[in-house]
């Protein structure tokens, strides 16, 4: 391939002129599958006589075909999928790390190491066995370029396969590089920062990111031991030590915490955290780890986390005093050491001590208000918005780590710390310090408010608390003072606050309203939240805001077209959920607005998508949100749309206006392929034909959206689906009677779901519940192709699930034509109607196969259809059994009260549920002895979650070792009520059922009526006559 041709096609991608550049990379999207094609742009890459912008483009051009292609999966290959030949391969693997040794740019460099980890993910070791000793020989050279190139490959072997579960490759990588790794970092420390080149920051920065990458999952037992993690520990703390001087690193402070000192020093307070919290802290050590980790966390704890401690509390003392500058990603691994060393015993008894002195000096600063908020609520008050509202949004910040230090002593060291904290806040606030330490002060009370409000000797003394300095700085001439008072009653009314005075409680009310209208957005946002907050705890509240709701709507939509914060769409949900009566009038304009704001949050996410042109790997997902602002707010906004939907179900007419504004946007999403938002569209599709039990003309083109989706990208949202397909099918009988079409495309979705090998067994049970809403909608369609695919997984299907709604499926297919549908069972095989018969009577005889109410009720009227049956057309293989059916029948009717009273349970558990919502855990405050280990639910959540891996990695290597075939059946869970299902069967009474069929049974065939009734057992004898009586109270003659 003509090496200059190619080097002038990719020197088009950067031309001006979209049409050049359109012309050339459709040119080499053609040449793409050529044999040679990427052995000719790896030396263009590596070729200085080329510029550098078209060696840029080509090494882009070479990861994204090297992240699609590499490896195409030959049973579902995709069409911009284009395998690489086998001498391109080969010429990859003898290239990459040349061309990095030689890398003329850091960026260059990045997409060269980003092509060669998606190859190491694949051939490493089998297809590339050389590659380890390649690299070890660059980490060796004395050229200092090969050493950078080698660091740069260890860091992406290592990320190949970090989170790999089986232990089987990264182990051996480690023992193999990581004493190299340790021996080259610990020579660059030996020269001083204000004279190092800049490869010696870069290269510690890679070292050291490296090693933090391979205990993402796992800590190997090289790492473990002493030969390893004495060395380690030895680098760790210089670099936390390290002493950097201002003319080594920029003077922005921003700049300073992206250069490369303070990202090698990042990355050793990240391994110090990863190595204590993972695996080094014993009380708090999940117990599917213990065996693992046992030993290497107490030796740890009692070595090496009293040196971290001591070195982390020396750089807070220097940081406090203004001697040292630590970056936001060190504070906040400081802050985060300091969390994790509340809750075990011997780390606490360290911590104690200075627990005061870090809340006044060092969290304290962290929360008042200063230059940097200051600068943000006045250049981008959204943003500042976003952050204040959003536990989520800023996780990583020493504000945030600081909180959630702040909240750790107040919780779980509560006798010890809650009340010198109060005492500290209450101090500061008494001493009428200028409004950014009172900022602080009453910040740190909205941080603990709702601990504040759980604990028996403050809650009572809340409400003075609020009237001497939450409600008099609502007036306050600092804006930010304002909204952090708002925030601050806002989070106690949450909790529970009772207020003693009316007057109070109008004062707060009064105020409040006031910040509506202020000129500052943070303020009106907070007093937004506030306001909800209040309305649901107070009827006084609710009720004099009736008047004005429609203003506060006004409002609130506004704020959140301004922002586009997922948090107001749930205060509109709580303000529309209070005032539906209020609402009702304007639903429409109302429902009207939220979906203009939807359409413009789904059109932005839809350009940003356009925009980011496809190319993605891991990686760039991890450490990027992209659009999704816009996705979490549109899906906001959908919520509340629903919540409208809900609140004017009592108005046909409007709910139906409604639906004919909300339509348009359903369509949006599901035409433009929006997936992230299909759940939320598809709960208001299934609301809206719910709620109105009719599908109106403008919702059938939803119908074949839906079934062209499923087949192409939206196959995995059929468990979204099904409750809307199930109302197509129950609510347009009419249309699908005369729309041949509209049948076929629903049986299709039955059959691709039961058959596909790319769907799992929830999909199929999924599409086993639309062929039972089929069969018993629309009677006469599909018989034969159902049972057809039903029968395909009667023996291989695994989980209970499966087996249940395949088999009523067959169940429903025999009630609709007793006779038809056992005689295309015996077509099909002889025998077959014996199969399913003794598949149906193992189940009623089970005391869990048929747990619902509707498996009961299905299976009697099933089984009384098969009463009425001619004699003649009952199946040879099924006749001798035919007389069992009544005592069957009876045994359903045995456990059918169980079942009822189990169902109105649930109904009044879950009409109920919402009673418990005001009650507190005290369990969140730790008010007993202050020296022994605190387990909490954090700790029980991640032992939970710690102890489900272990179960699944068991699980997948058993089925490794035994194959496909092992039965999963006893991790198999339990089937539980459907509260929400309507079926067809529910206005049959099985008892008149059972009595009508009974007594044709001994009309059609006297001597099995007589054979079936003599049989029974006493016990059975006494249940006929027990449901033969309510059935004779049930008649309408009675």
């Amino acid at each position: 391939m003509d090496l200059q041709t190619l080097s002038n096609l990719f020197a088009t991608t950067y031309n001006p002129d979209p049409n050049v550049q359109k012309s050339g990379e459709l040119q080499i999207r053609k040449l793409g599958a050529q044999e040679g094609m990427l052995t000719a742009l790896l030396q263009i890459i590596g070729s200085d006589n080329v510029e550098l912008a078209t060696r840029q483009a080509g090494v882009v051009y070479l990861k994204n075909r090297v992240y699609t292609s590499y490896f195409v999966d030959p049973t579902s290959p995709r069409p911009d999928q284009v395998p690489i030949p086998q001498s391109d391969r080969t010429a990859l693997k003898s290239s990459l790390l040349p061309l990095l040794a030689a890398s003329p740019s850091r960026s260059i460099s990045v997409q060269l190491a980003s092509t060669l980890k998606n190859i190491v993910a694949r051939d490493f070791p089998d297809q590339w066995p050389t590659l380890l000793d390649d690299v070890k020989r660059l980490l060796a050279s004395s050229e200092i370029r090969e050493v950078v190139a080698g660091c740069i490959a260890s860091l992406e072997m290592v990320r190949a396969f970090r989170f790999r579960q089986a232990a089987d490759i990264l182990p051996e990588l480690v023992k193999q590089l990581f004493p190299t790794l340790v021996n080259i970092a610990t020579q660059l420390l030996a020269t001083p920062p204000a004279n190092a080149s800049q490869e010696i920051p870069f290269m510690l920065h890679l070292i050291l990111k490296t090693y933090k990458t391979s205990i993402v999952l796992h800590l190997s037992a090289h790492q473990q031991s002493s030969e390893s993690l004495v060395p380690w520990g030895r680098l760790l703390f210089q670099v936390v030590n390290l002493q950097i001087p201002k003319d080594a690193v920029p003077e922005n402070e921003d700049e300073r915490e992206r250069s490369e000192w303070w990202k090698a020093k990042k990355w050793a307070y990240g391994i110090l955290g990863r190595l204590f919290n993972r695996f080094g802290n014993p009380s708090q050590l999940p117990s599917s780890l213990q065996q693992e980790y046992a030993v290497f966390a107490q030796h740890f704890v009692t070595t090496f986390a009293p040196e971290i401690f001591k070195i982390y509390l020396q750089q807070v003392e220097l940081f406090v005093s203004g001697q040292t500058w630590l970056s936001k990603k060190c504070q906040y691994q400081i802050f985060t050491f300091f969390t994790e060393c509340v809750k075990p015993k011997s780390t606490w008894v360290m911590l104690k001590p200075h627990f005061e002195t870090l809340v006044s000096s060092y969290v304290f600063p962290q929360l008042c208000f200063n230059s940097t908020k200051q600068e943000q609520w006045t250049n981008d008050p959204i943003e500042y918005v976003r952050i204040a509202v959003d536990e989520f949004e800023a996780f990583d910040t020493p504000v945030s780590a600081a909180t959630t230090f702040l909240l750790s002593l107040a919780s779980n060291r509560t006798k010890m710390t809650f009340m010198p904290i109060l005492g500290f806040i209450n101090r500061v606030l008494n001493s009428k310090p200028a409004a950014p330490q009172r900022f602080g002060a009453l910040n740190m009370t909205a941080a603990l408010g709702h601990v504040i409000m759980r604990h028996p000797d403050v809650k009572g003394s809340m409400e003075q608390f609020l009237v001497q300095h939450v409600i008099p700085e609502f007036t306050s001439s600092e804006p930010y003072i304002r909204a952090i008072a708002c925030e601050v009653l806002g989070t106690v009314e949450k909790s529970g606050l009772k207020w003693t005075n009316d007057d109070h409680l109008r004062a707060a009310f009064t105020a409040v309203t006031a910040c509506l209208d202020d000129a500052e957005l943070p303020v009106r946002v907070q007093a937004a939240l506030t306001l909800a907050e209040m309305v649901v705890v107070h009827e006084s509240v609710k009720a004099a805001v009736a008047p004005q709701v429609g203003k506060v709507i006004q409002t609130l939509l506004k704020l959140s077209e301004e922002t586009d914060l997922d948090i107001l769409n749930s205060c509109m949900e709580t303000m529309v959920d209070h005032y539906q009566a209020e609402l009702l009038p304007v639903a429409a304009e109302l429902t009207a607005r939220l979906c203009e704001t939807y359409t413009r949050l789904a059109r932005e996410s839809i350009a940003l998508e356009e925009a980011d042109g496809g190319n993605i790997d891991l990686d760039r997902i991890m450490e990027q949100d992209g659009g999704e602002d816009k996705i979490f707010a549109a899906m906001g906004v959908a919520k509340t749309i629903g919540t409208v939907v809900s609140s004017v179900d009592s108005s046909p007419e409007i709910l139906a206006q409604v639906q004919d504004i909300i339509t348009p946007i359903i369509l949006l999403t599901l035409e433009n392929k929006l997936l992230d938002l299909f759940d939320n569209m598809y709960e208001l599709v299934d609301s809206l034909t719910f709620k109105l039990r009719a599908i109106s003309p403008s919702m059938w083109p939803i119908y074949e959206i839906t079934y062209k989706l499923f087949k192409a990208d939206a196959v995995d949202f059929l468990d979204e689906m099904l409750p809307s397909l199930d109302n197509f099918v129950s609510f347009g009988v009419e249309v699908f009677k005369g729309r041949q079409d509209y049948r076929q495309m629903a049986l299709d979705i039955y059959t691709t779901a039961v058959t596909s090998e790319h769907l799992g067994e929830n999909d199929a049970v999924n599409g086993c519940k639309l062929a039972e809403s089929l069969l018993l909608n629309l009677r006469g369609f599909g018989l034969q192709p159902i049972i057809n695919t039903a029968l395909t997984i009667l023996e291989s299907a695994n989980t209970r699930s499966l087996r249940l709604a395949n088999l009523e499926v067959l169940i429903n297919c025999i009630l609709y034509n007793p006779a038809a549908a056992l005689h295309i069972m015996e077509s099909i095989q002889p025998g077959t109607s014996k199969l399913v018969f003794d598949k149906w009577f193992e189940a009623i005889e089970s005391s869990s196969r048929l747990p619902r109410v509707h498996d009961k009720k299905l299976c009697l009227v099933a089984l009384c259809a098969l009463l009425e049956m001619e004699p003649a057309a009952i199946p040879e293989p099924v006749r001798e059994g035919w007389p069992h059916i009544v005592a069957g029948a009876l045994q359903v009717f045995k456990d059918l009260p169980k079942a009822i009273e189990a169902r109105k349970e649930l109904e009044n558990v879950f009409q109920n549920d919402d009673d418990s919502d005001g009650d507190f855990d005290d369990g969140l405050l730790n008010l007993g002895e202050e020296e022994e280990d605190v387990w909490d639910s954090d700790s029980a959540y991640i032992e939970m979650l710690a102890n489900e891996g272990a179960r699944l990695r068991e699980k997948s290597q058993r089925q490794a070792a035994v194959g496909d075939e092992e039965s999963i059946s006893s991790e198999d869970s339990e089937i539980e009520e459907e509260l929400g299902y309507i079926s067809p069967l529910d206005i049959v009474d099985p008892y008149l059922a059972f009595k009508q069929a009974l007594t044709t049974f001994q009309m059609n065939d006297g001597s099995s009526y007589q054979k079936a009734t003599t049989s029974l057992t006493p016990e059975q004898q006494m249940l006929l006559m027990e449901v033969m009586r309510i059935a004779e109270e049930r008649s309408p003659q009675a």
